[in-house]
């Protein structure tokens, strides 16, 4: 097992997950509170990631991060070395490759949530913010959950991206998925089938909580109520 590469990977996922949640919740509140050519704009780009190879993502990322661009010469000066074959280079293409996982299950919970329920907390004279935090966030937690573990999940067994954005740098680029790769291109099967075996638990794992996790709460609702 390359336990540099394990670090890199959860890094990167937890870093990935931060970020797209606090991007996603506005966007996805903004999607789901209207319509429009806009919004369905917006949900067209955020879900392009879905059906758009991930190598072609990468190479555009490759480009627009590097030295021949304007954008990519600005943020070299901001953070003083070129984004390509770089973690934060890494860090922003994770964000965009993941961000459908996180924004269209949010999307859908929000959506979900009962009008009446927005209706009355505004007739109380509740802020938006305040119906934000106090009505929509806790009907919609399962969803927030549920994209969370998603984009997490998701950063955890990239592959095209990460090659063309990042490569193959020791401790800098290599996650799991790369280790995999170029264990199965030595011919080490026994570290191969190692590495396969944590992504494929790991996964799993994460899965299972998202399933279970609606079970759970209303077991404990159940139980609630009985108590009452």
């Amino acid at each position: 097992m390359d336990h540099q590469a394990l670090w890199l990977t959860l890094k990167l996922a937890i870093s990935t997950t931060a970020i797209l949640l606090a991007v996603a919740l506005p966007l996805a509140w903004w999607i789901a509170s209207g319509s429009g050519i806009g919004r369905a704009a917006a949900q067209a780009i955020v879900a392009l990631p879905l059906v758009l190879p991930p190598t072609v993502l990468g190479y555009y990322l490759l480009i627009a991060l590097g030295p021949l661009t304007a954008p990519g010469r600005f943020l070299t000066r901001v953070f003083g070395h070129p984004l390509a074959f770089s973690f934060t280079g890494l860090l922003i293409g994770s964000v965009l490759y993941s961000l459908p996982f996180a924004v269209q299950p949010i999307v859908a919970g929000f959506k979900s949530v009962d009008q009446g329920y927005l209706e009355a907390a505004a007739g109380l004279g509740a802020s938006p913010f305040r119906i934000l935090h106090t009505v929509i966030l806790p009907l919609a937690r399962n969803s927030l959950l549920t994209g969370a573990v998603l984009a997490f999940t998701h950063t955890v067994g990239e592959f095209g991206v990460v090659l063309m954005l990042g490569g193959n740098i020791p401790g800098t680029t290599r996650t799991l998925s790369i280790s995999l790769f170029d264990q199965v291109q030595d011919f080490d099967y026994a570290s191969a089938n190692r590495t396969a075996l944590v992504l494929l638990s790991f996964s799993l794992a994460t899965l299972l909580a998202v399933y279970l996790t609606p079970a759970w709460n209303q077991r404990n609702e159940r139980q609630a109520d009985v108590v009452r």
